[in-house]
C-alpha cells in the first residue's frame, strides 16, 4: 500500500514537470535571441523527455 503511494506521488510529480517542460517549450517561441531560443528549447526538451519516461516508468510499475 505504501509502495503505491510512493509511486503514485512520483508519477504526479513527473506529471507536473512534463507540465512544466511543456510550458517552457512554448515559451522558448517567444524568444527574440536564436542562441537563447536553442539553449531554451534543447532544455524543455530534456525535461520533457526525463519526465515523461518517468511517468511511464512508474506507471508501469503501478499497474503491475
Amino acid at each position: 500500500m505504501l509502495n503505491c503511494l510512493r509511486h503514485g506521488l512520483i508519477v504526479t510529480l513527473s506529471l507536473c514537470f512534463l507540465a512544466f517542460g511543456v510550458q517552457v517549450l512554448l515559451s522558448a517561441y517567444q524568444l527574440q535571441d536564436p542562441f537563447s531560443f536553442v539553449l531554451t528549447f534543447f532544455a524543455s526538451n530534456l525535461i520533457i523527455l526525463i519526465s515523461a519516461a518517468v511517468a511511464v516508468g512508474f506507471t508501469l510499475r503501478l499497474l503491475r
